[in-house]
């Protein structure tokens, strides 16, 4: 049987936070899952903090991944990070060791973690003489450097460098990753590797009551982190709007749910600063999985506006427990939402209002779109995991 090796760079470099990102769960998602497909065959490694490379105990790991679960089933009431002493028996137990090093047919990393060192990569590949199989999420940085952090664009073509040269095969979770993939490198004179595409599973969203308030308001929810892309300006002024036009019992709330981000100034003066928007809209900057259920399940629909996104996890997610979604009309959302979600324009402001407020009231289009919920298919892990199978086999067929 193949021996696969898993990077988990990522989830060790987490060890002090409570709360997981999107990527963080799906390098636990590609850690459980090729446990169920390859057992005892599954090896793990690291780029450890410290800066050393090598292989993670098995037992150890396996722990580190019970511990992580553990904690992001939290209720919300940890936040922050750890402090380094807390962390420090983690981060000890998680060093890596020597013994191992070069047993492994493939080596898959589903986190984009030190890819902006390509040197680091070329030797980690060169001591595990392995085929190279890695995850691509998006390409925002390169194609919209206006929505990343200062230097960010510079850090991801560093990594999608180390794509184009070191992979073998890259699973990209959208097709509008995939082209977007191809794009950059073919610019670049090159030829890309193979680019297999898998939509990232939606996990199930736990059985929980939905969350009411004792008004019995209706809400609309937004999750993602606080930055620019996510055009949280579009709602927050439309809120401020609506405040403006209708009576207060006639307002619905606006519950933000995510970390606040980066080059978001803005934003953040609309949130702490405007008073019209104070009694009808909630930000919410760490929620565990159980909350986060109940928010899903409560709302009248949830709003993602974006400008660009990679894939849109949380309208599989709305959508997976029947509550609707209006989301921005691009690629990335269309592959997931499909003929069921209400597409926008992230400019059209008047088009957004007329949506959020149909939906508060549970208006001809809300009632359209539940009617249209029950064709969609979730994508799912197992699903993925099988794509990732394959793309292994492939793989390990080649050396």
């Amino acid at each position: 049987m193949t021996n696969v090796l898993l990077d988990i760079s990522r989830l060790i470099s987490r060890v002090r936070h409570f709360t997981p990102s999107g990527v963080d769960r799906v390098e636990m998602a590609y850690a459980r899952g090729l446990l169920e497909a390859y057992g005892d065959n599954l090896e793990f490694c690291a780029v450890h903090p410290s800066g050393i490379y090598g292989r993670i105990k098995r037992q150890t790991a396996l722990a580190y991944l019970d511990e992580l679960d553990r904690r992001w089933t939290n209720t919300g009431r940890d936040t922050g990070k750890r402090s380094l002493a807390d962390a420090a028996p983690w981060i000890t137990r998680l060093m890596p060791r020597q013994e191992g090093i070069g047993s492994a047919d493939v080596l898959v990393q589903a986190s984009p973690h030190h890819l902006h060192h390509p040197n680091k990569v070329r030797r980690k590949l060169a001591r595990e003489q392995a085929r190279f199989v890695c995850m691509v999420y998006d390409l925002i940085p390169i194609e919209f450097p206006e929505y990343a952090r200062p230097g960010g664009a510079v850090l991801h073509e560093r990594r999608m460098a180390s794509v184009a040269e070191l992979a073998d095969t890259v699973i990209a979770i959208s097709s509008a990753t995939g082209a977007s993939l191809t794009r950059w490198i073919e610019g670049r004179g090159l030829v890309p590797p193979p680019i297999k595409v898998a939509l990232l599973g939606s996990r199930p969203v736990a059985d929980v009551p939905a969350r009411r308030y004792e008004d019995a308001k209706p809400y609309l929810l937004c999750l993602g982190t606080i930055e620019p892309r996510k055009n949280h300006m579009l709602l927050l002024h439309l809120w401020r709007s609506i405040a403006e036009q209708l009576p207060t019992a006639e307002i619905p709330r606006l519950v933000v749910i995510g970390r606040r981000g980066w080059e978001n100034e803005q934003i953040i003066d609309l949130l702490d600063r405007c008073p019209g928007l104070r009694p009808f809209v909630e930000e919410v900057n760490t929620c565990g999985d159980s909350d986060l259920a109940g928010w899903l399940r409560g709302a009248s629909a949830v709003v993602m506006p974006s400008f660009t996104e990679g894939f849109g996890l949380p309208i599989a997610e709305a959508l997976s427990v029947g509550t609707p979604v209006i989301a921005s009309d691009i690629a990335a959302h269309r592959e997931v939402g499909g003929d069921v979600a209400d597409y926008l324009d992230p400019l059209d402001g008047p088009g957004w209002q007329a949506a959020v407020l149909d939906h508060a009231r549970r208006g001809p289009m809300h009632q359209a779109q539940l009617a249209r919920i029950s064709d969609w298919r979730a994508p799912d892990w197992p699903e993925h995991m099988q794509v990732a199978v394959q793309v292994i086999e492939k793989c390990a067929r080649q050396t």
